[in-house]
């Protein structure tokens, strides 16, 4: 953040420029965020990528109903975490313009911390229990009140358009590089009818889109559940993909672009852990059918990111920052190695999941 910019957020805010410090907090790949520290007062600064959050407006008020729904139900004693906050500048405004830029301001929520990989079965099971009563607080929620952020985001039979119209293009002469992983990922196009058909049979539901371990806090005593953050993709689905992104995100012990494929697998410690601390607050509120739904998601997820990983291969690393020329395709086998895991251990997972 340069110094212009800081100045005016400290004015709008009511605070002396001269005494005011930023330093850059957190790891998100999507929108820039800062720390904002004036003498013994300190906000949350985020940097709003317009690229990927066409409609920054409609980001905040979905975030900000959210926000006015949990705190509701804090003061009823029904959500026991802390909640994210809108701070409103001069004019009362909760989304600033500078330099045709889109800011916004929160609050800091002190005494916690956050993590980047899952540690240990006892940190997932926190995560997956935040991330749960996250769900369960917002299950009377109106989704019809939420605006698209982002169209498409979790289409698994527009992912697939996506990869066909890639291999029929073939831009860049990938295809031959590829082709077994080709096969293999259209081969379980079978998904998408599944997926379709239990779509007519669960609810819509507040999802949180984004359930990495980072994007909740612990408490620095207890270093329990503390906060959900990062509403920004919060949009209505179906919580087998919030259910399925902490599958794929916290149970390999390797990074997503590892090539050590034969160690990524499901951790099964971590798993339990997942699934007895999303569930247990969410019993009262899911049927047999929605609960059962939540192993697709986990097949889905690291399905969906392998096409996605592999159309952006196809089509010359165009979306996806990559670091070398096969970054994209090695992250599309690591996401497949952990598929075709979890396939070999559905059985397992199905019993763990409806115990």
């Amino acid at each position: 953040m340069n110094i212009s910019i800081q100045n005016k957020l400290s004015g709008q805010l009511a605070l002396n420029p001269e005494l005011t410090q930023v330093s850059v907090i957190g790891s998100g790949h999507i929108n820039s965020t800062w720390l904002l520290t004036c003498i013994d007062k300190q906000f949350i600064v985020q940097k709003l990528n317009t690229e990927v959050f066409k409609y920054p407006a409609q980001l905040v008020n979905n975030a900000k109903l959210i926000e006015q729904h949990l705190n509701t139900k804090q003061l009823q004693s029904n959500y026991p975490l802390e909640t994210v906050k809108h701070i409103a500048i001069q004019n009362n405004e909760h989304l600033i313009e500078i330099d045709s830029t889109h800011y916004r301001v929160l609050n800091y929520i002190s005494d916690s911390y956050s993590e980047d990989v899952v540690k240990n079965a006892q940190q997932s099971e926190q995560a997956a229990y935040a991330f749960g009563v996250f769900a369960h607080a917002l299950q009377d929620f109106d989704t019809q009140q939420l605006h698209i952020v982002i169209p498409d985001f979790h289409n698994l039979a527009m992912r697939f358009e996506q990869l066909n119209t890639a291999i029929t293009n073939n831009s860049v002469n990938r295809v031959k590089h590829c082709a077994d992983e080709i096969e293999y990922c259209l081969s379980q196009q079978h998904l998408i009818t599944e997926l379709s058909s239990i779509a007519k049979q669960i609810p819509l539901r507040v999802c949180h889109n984004d359930t990495k371990i980072n994007n909740m806090l612990f408490c620095s005593a207890t270093h329990k559940a503390k906060a959900v953050i990062d509403l920004d993709t919060c949009m209505a689905g179906f919580r087998l993909y919030d259910f399925g992104d902490m599958v794929r995100t916290f149970c390999s012990p390797e990074a997503e672009d590892s090539t050590n494929l034969h160690n990524v697998i499901i951790r099964k410690d971590i798993f339990s852990a997942i699934v007895k601390g999303y569930v247990t607050p969410l019993k009262s509120s899911m049927s047999t059918k929605e609960q059962e739904s939540l192993l697709l998601g986990a097949k889905i997820m690291p399905l969906m990111l392998s096409v996605r990983f592999l159309t952006d291969y196809l089509n010359n690393d165009v979306y996806f920052k990559v670091a070398h020329a096969e970054h994209n395709l090695e992250r599309a086998q690591n996401q497949l190695a952990l598929y075709k895991n979890i396939l070999s251990n559905e059985k397992w997972m199905h019993q763990c999941l409806m115990s």
